[in-house]
């Protein structure tokens, strides 16, 4: 079975400056971890707020690295250095916007600023590229909101087989009839 690799990438000017620590990424593999069952490996950046910086990380994550699954955290707001969903679109062959449909969704449960997220996901290549807000306690509920979709798309794009702890997040797959 082919070990999974997952990137990582926080954007975030004052983390990739050293200013503060990365919590953001962190709690990402953390929440992977606890998902997967499966071997994975991950792919972590941490990268300034600009949009030539996270559009070359994603083309290098997908393209060179070979990441089935690339998850960013950070710049989805209404600021004027958040750029992420802009880089993922350039990147991007074909566009998902079911995920930040259903991340926005989720997130209005908890707060109303949800709807100044602007969360999005595409498909480069034979990678799922999945932007998620930069707070912890957003990036966990938005994945658990999401993820059960995300091992079934890696299988349809030919990605290794995440297998999942289903007593932690239950991944659905169509069964064959």
């Amino acid at each position: 079975m082919t070990k999974a690799k997952i990137g990582i990438v926080t954007v975030s000017d004052r983390a990739s400056a050293g200013i503060y620590e990365d919590l953001s990424g962190k709690a990402i593999i953390d929440v992977l971890n606890e998902y997967l069952t499966s071997e994975w490996e991950p792919v972590y950046e941490v990268i300034p707020d600009e949009q030539d910086v996270i559009a070359a990380t994603l083309i290098k994550m997908a393209d060179e690295q070979n990441c089935s699954l690339i998850v960013t955290t950070g710049g989805t707001g209404p600021a004027k250095r958040d750029v992420t969903p802009e880089a993922t679109e350039e990147v991007c062959d074909r566009m998902m916007p079911g995920f930040g449909e259903l991340m926005r969704a989720e997130s209005l449960k908890f707060v109303p600023t949800a709807i100044l997220s602007r969360q999005t996901a595409g498909l480069r290549g034979d990678s799922l590229i999945v932007n998620l807000p930069g707070k912890p306690k957003s990036i966990r509920e938005c994945l658990d909101a999401v993820f059960p979709a995300i091992p079934y798309c890696i299988d349809l794009m030919d990605g290794p087989f995440l297998e999942c702890d289903e007593a932690v997040i239950k991944p659905f797959r169509p069964k064959a009839k």
